[in-house]
């Protein structure tokens, strides 16, 4: 298959695969009896998630699977806690608060990366698993914590950078469409794009937060394309709608996706794979929301007393042509 057509695994697999065999090999007849998260007893085991809450199309895929998954037919009472305008004072409101009900487990997708020590202390104490769902904290102290679930951040930028580097092999200029700043997200996307690019001739003009908005990728980039006199042949977006955004301010510019400007995004949302099938976007990499039932194996497997891996990394796949993103449009489910 060539470099254009293909879609590739991203490292990972074998990690969910060995998780799942591991939770086959040591589950006991108990932890398994009814089905549920309560051993057969009866009782809902209650979830505490502190979710991001609206935040882009990935984000809502990624909630709603959880929420979809802790259900009361599978045996929990899940506790869902959006943060309040992504604000991390109420994400940590809502985690003290579901520290002092008491909980079986709290599920956490941190705002921002840092200022965690305190509640997971707390958790810890009061003897409430924890457990990471996409974002990691800083510092990274996982004896505070269970595990996290997520895809690799620094592997998908990275496999976003070697294509960048082997498409420009002549070199290029190009700009950055951020998340917010304080994110771990934002910082290990860097890190993996900077990775992967290597000593590619290609020409770092500007880095700027877009706040993962289409509205804010589309403003601007167009100041960017402004400030350079349009002369830019490559946007890194870290997020879907902020590259959509991108594509639209490309387009009045007068500028054509795919030959003036090549622009690739993270995420793999439905919208982003259909621009991508229609040409308007050169390159999209999953960010794969979709890992409930992992959450879920991981979350029983604690609460029987059994260790997991303090990273599980969810499999993802990159998609570097129209045909790529056609082939996997009418199964798409975010």
């Amino acid at each position: 298959m060539s470099v254009n057509t293909r879609i590739r695994t991203v490292l990972g697999l074998a990690a969910v695969s060995a998780l799942a065999l591991g939770l086959a090999a040591c589950s006991t007849p108990e932890s398994n009896e009814g089905s549920n998260g309560d051993g057969g007893s009866g009782e809902l085991t209650t979830v505490g998630f502190v979710a991001v809450g609206p935040e882009g199309a990935w984000r809502e895929a990624n909630e709603q699977n959880i929420q979809d998954t802790f259900t009361e037919d599978a045996g929990y009472e899940l506790k869902y806690a959006p943060a309040t305008n992504l604000d991390q004072k109420s994400q940590i409101d809502a985690f003290t608060s579901f520290v002092d009900e008491g909980v079986d487990v709290i599920l956490l997708s941190a705002t921002e990366a840092s200022g965690w020590e305190d509640s997971l202390k707390r958790a810890q104490e009061a003897e409430i698993p924890v457990i990471l769902l996409d974002r990691g904290i800083e510092p990274d102290d996982d004896s505070l914590y269970v595990t996290r679930i997520a895809p690799d951040n620094v592997e998908v930028a990275k496999q976003v950078g070697t294509w960048a580097a082997e498409t420009f092999p002549d070199g290029g200029n190009y700009v950055v469409l951020e998340g917010p700043a304080g994110v771990g997200v934002v910082n290990e996307r860097n890190e993996g794009f900077d990775e992967g690019l290597g000593d590619a001739a290609l020409t770092k003009l500007d880095a700027q937060t877009a706040n993962w908005s289409a509205e804010e990728g589309k403003s601007v980039f167009e100041t960017m394309l402004k400030a350079n006199n349009n002369d830019i042949q490559l946007v890194f977006a870290q997020n879907d709608e902020m590259g959509l955004g991108a594509a639209q301010a490309a387009e009045e510019a007068g500028l054509v996706v795919g030959t003036d400007v090549k622009i690739a995004t993270i995420d793999g949302t439905k919208n982003a794979m259909q621009a991508l099938a229609d040409g308007q976007l050169s390159y999209v990499h999953e960010y794969n929301p979709l890992f409930g039932e992992t959450a879920l194996e991981v979350v029983e497997r604690t609460l029987a007393g059994e260790e997991v891996d303090s990273y599980i990394v969810v499999p993802s796949e990159e998609f570097d042509s129209a045909e790529a993103a056609k082939a996997v449009l009418a199964d798409r489910k975010y």
